[in-house]
Parts: C-alpha cells; sequence; structure tokens
C-alpha cells in the first residue's frame, strides 16, 4: 500500500512501504505471500527471531496477571529483569541499579540527566556539559540529537538543539594519522583530552558513546586501546562515561555488551533494542553502584520517570528475552556466526571494485561503499547508492539497512548494516552473501550503464 493511501504519517512521503503481515525465525512474508530473510533484525531488534514461541508464551501467561502497574506500586518482573541486568552488567560497574523506559532515545535521555544529578548531588554544579561524537547516534529527541553527530538528521531542527561538544569518531579506514594501529587509539581518544582542556573539565558532566558504531557509520569498530583511554580521562577529570548499547547490546556483537571487547566498565549502560526484542517496547538505563550510591546518600531521590518504564509485561518479556538467549547459548552463535558472515562476505565480495571496507563484531557488521577502493572517494551522494542497494537487496528476498547519510564530511559515504538475529545459520549465512553480491553488482552496473 503507498503513503497516500492510509492515514499514516510515514518518514518519507514518495516511499512504498512493504505490508508485512507475519514473521517466523530470520524470516518475515509482505501482503503479497514474499518471503523476505530479515537480515536487518527490523532495525538491529528482534534478536531471538520473529515469532517465537517461547516469548509468546511468557506474554500471554503475564497478560493474564497484570498487564500494568505504576507509581507506589512495584511489580516482580521489573524485579527480576533488573537483578538479570545486574548479572550481566561488566564487574567493574559494582552493584547496578536500573531505571526502566520504552525506547532507546529515553534511556540517553535518562543517563544524561542521572549524570547531572550526580555531579549535582556531589556540589560540582558546573559540571553541565555532554561530549560526544561526530557521526553517531543516541535517539531522536532534541537532547539526544543535540549531543548526537548525525549531521543529516541535526539540520532539519537545529535552531531547537541544545550546545553540546563533539569529537571524531575512531574512524581507522579513513584516519588520517600514519601511526601503527595502537597509537590510532591515542590519535583519537585524544581529541576528548583536547575538548575537556579547551573547555574546563568542572564544567562537564559526561561523555557518550556507542562502543560500536550503530547506522550512522555501519558498524565502525574503535582500535584496541581506545577505550581504556577514554576510560582513563574520564576518570581523571571525573566525568561519567556513558556506553549507548542500545545496538550493540544484548548480546549482538558476541559479547553480552560491546563495551566488553575492549577492558573497560562504563558509568552508565543504556540499551534497548535488543531486550525487548521486537516483543514489547523497552529500554534500560543501567547505573553503576558509583552513580546511585551519590544520589541516594545525598538527596535520595530523582524526579525522573517515564509512564511505560518498568511495565511488568515488558520486563516480563525482557526476562523471557535473557532466558533463551542464555537457555540456547546464542551470545555464542552470534560470534560464531558473526565471524563466518564476514568470512563469507569477504570471500563474495572481494571481486567487486566498489567495496571498501566490510567491518563489524558479532551479528553487527558493516559494508562501506566507495567509487574506488584505492583513494576511497565515495559516490556522488545524489546518486542514493545505498538506498538503490537496499532496495535491490529486498527485490531479491533480502532485507538490510543502509546507513544514514553523512559517514564522510557529514554529506556523503554510502555504507550498509547487516545486523540478522543470533538464530541464523550458515545456510542464511550463505545467503546473505551471495544475495548481497547480486544486488551490489547489479546496483552498480546500472549505475555504469547511465
Amino acid at each position: 500500500m503507498g503513503n497516500s493511501d492510509n492515514n499514516v504519517f510515514y518518514g518519507s512521503f514518495g516511499k512504498e512501504y512493504l505490508d508485512i503481515v507475519r514473521g517466523e525465525g530470520v524470516y518475515i512474508y509482505d501482503s503479497n505471500g514474499k518471503k523476505y530473510l530479515d537480515a536487518a533484525s527490523g532495525v538491529c531488534v528482534v534478536s531471538v527471531g520473529h515469532g517465537n514461541e517461547e516469548i509468546i508464551s511468557a506474554i500471554s501467561n503475564q497478560i493474564k496477571q497484570i498487564s500494568f502497574t505504576y507509581g507506589v506500586a512495584d511489580n516482580i518482573p521489573r524485579q527480576k529483569l533488573a537483578k538479570k541486568l545486574d548479572e550481566w552488567a561488566p564487574s567493574g560497574m559494582g552493584n547496578t541499579k536500573t531505571i526502566f523506559s520504552s525506547s532507546g532515545a529515553e534511556a540517553n535521555e535518562s543517563a544524561i540527566k542521572l549524570s547531572f544529578q550526580y555531579h549535582q548531588e556531589r556540589g560540582n554544579l558546573n559540571k553541565t556539559k555532554i561530549i560526544g561524537r561526530w557521526q553517531s547516534y543516541h535517539g531522536n529527541t532534541v537532547s539526544t540529537l543535540s549531543v548526537g553527530g548525525r549531521t543529516s538528521w541535526r539540520n532539519s531542527y537545529a535552531p531547537l538543539l541544545h550546545d553540546s561538544l563533539h569529537i571524531s569518531p575512531p574512524y581507522c579506514y579513513r584516519c588520517s594519522s600514519t601511526d601503527s594501529h595502537s597509537s590510532c587509539a591515542e590519535y583519537f581518544a585524544n581529541e576528548l583530552q583536547q575538548v575537556i582542556q579547551r573547555e574546563g573539565a568542572d564544567n562537564i558532566s559526561a561523555f557518550i558513546a556507542e562502543p560500536i558504531i550503530g547506522t550512522s557509520m555501519s558498524a565502525v569498530v574503535p582500535p584496541k586501546g581506545y577505550y581504556e583511554i577514554i576510560r582513563s580521562i574520564c576518570d581523571d577529570n571525573d566525568i561519567v562515561f556513558i556506553a549507548d548499547e542500545v545496538m550493540s547490546g544484548m548480546g549482538r556483537t558476541g559479547k553480552k555488551w560491546g563495551i566488553e571487547h575492549w577492558n573497560v566498565s562504563p558509568d552508565i549502560i543504556t540499551t534497548s533494542k535488543g531486550v525487548g526484542a521486537g516483543y514489547s517496547p523497552i529500554s534500560v538505563s543501567i547505573f553503576s553502584e558509583k552513580i546511585w550510591q551519590a544520589i541516594a546518600s545525598g538527596s535520595g531521590s530523582t524526579t525522573h520517570s517515564s509512564t511505560y518504564g518498568g511495565n511488568p509485561l515488558s520486563c516480563a518479556v525482557g526476562c523471557a528475552v535473557i532466558d533463551y538467549i542464555e537457555k540456547n547459548d546464542l551470545i555464542s552463535n552470534a560470534e560464531v556466526m558473526g565471524e563466518k558472515l564476514m568470512t563469507k562476505l569477504s570471500e563474495e565480495l572481494s571481486d567487486i571494485p566498489y567495496v571498501g571496507d566490510i567491518r563489524g563484531k558479532g551479528l553487527l557488521i558493516g559494508i562501506e561503499i566507495v567509487s574506488d577502493k584505492n583513494s576511497k572517494d565515495i559516490f556522488d551522494p545524489k546518486l542514493d547508492l545505498a538506498h538503490k542497494i537496499e532496495d535491490e537487496a529486498r527485490k531479491n528476498g533480502l532485507i538490510i539497512l543502509s546507513g544514514v547519510p553523512g559517514l564522510v564530511n557529514g554529506v556523503g559515504g554510502d555504507h550498509l548494516e547487516i545486523c540478522p538475529p543470533y538464530i541464523i545459520d550458515e545456510g542464511h549465512v550463505n545467503f546473505i552473501a551471495s544475495t548481497l553480491k547480486k544486488s551490489i553488482s547489479d546496483v552498480i552496473f546500472s549505475i555504469e550503464m547511465v
């Protein structure tokens, strides 16, 4: 059905959207009965697959008991999920406590607000500024757009945005440094130190980063040692380190959290997509003992809350998702299948001269398309190449994500993201790689012929 045929306010009025009517495992089906392998997991959401009977059963059982509580009432699923998240949290965070919301943006809002309160409770009244990174994404609210660095989305609302500070992303594929890879970490991380020195540490509240960068850069992985330096800089300057794991958390990268690929524990972890796995909206902000203890021993309260945050139905889903991941060893499968998919993509795409970089961890994988492998020059943004490849893949029965414009210089750069459910097998891996090869080749050929 086209945009003009119903009352939905779509993000793109000139685009035709699929009517998806059913999902089963890694597949989704449209209203015409066509089957697609969902190598996007919705948008990095459906971690345990579509139509998962164990999650559906958990929903049914909970909704028969109670679906909503708020305010003075607590509920058992919320307590259980908070306990499970504490068990999953990196050990360096100590005894954690969790605030529940409904979206990744809300989780990051919680982290930003309570970072500020953490400093206020300790008498550091000037610590108000947030440092983010360019080509990052932390949500679509005014505050999260402000700290994010996705220029193509910021520009439309620029007059509304708050003043925030930004540093460069750790983008090794286009790094201008000629140092060794280990020094590359210092090259990028030291920019944080420079901004702190310029602005004054007494004015900085928090630094927020996606451990592995999502759809703004399609799975850019920082160099070895990067987050260790970031952690040290934050510690030295009494700055809260927020790890935005909305995309990279909950086992997607082959570890519980993307940040665990480095020897680092953040002060706050936020995540959303993989917690509810597409079965119920839920997000979490996990606070280290250091953060919540300062508030507990100070004012003893926070006014931050949200209506549906911590509702028993969504929390029951979160518990069921974690149980399913653990019982079926899906984090290990994400690691193993991710390695196989990276290898297969490298094999299939190696003879396409326009595939510049294949990167990622686990089942969070990115492909960068360039006009020349040696120079790494980008295609004209007007070609909208990534979207064309996404559309072609869909015609071929494969759902992927086209990366958001602005990868290079805030304007151009074509990239694709592949993030299938954790339940994929080698047959799915082979289909993804071969279909991507055909889709990329066909789109490039059509452009070359113009």
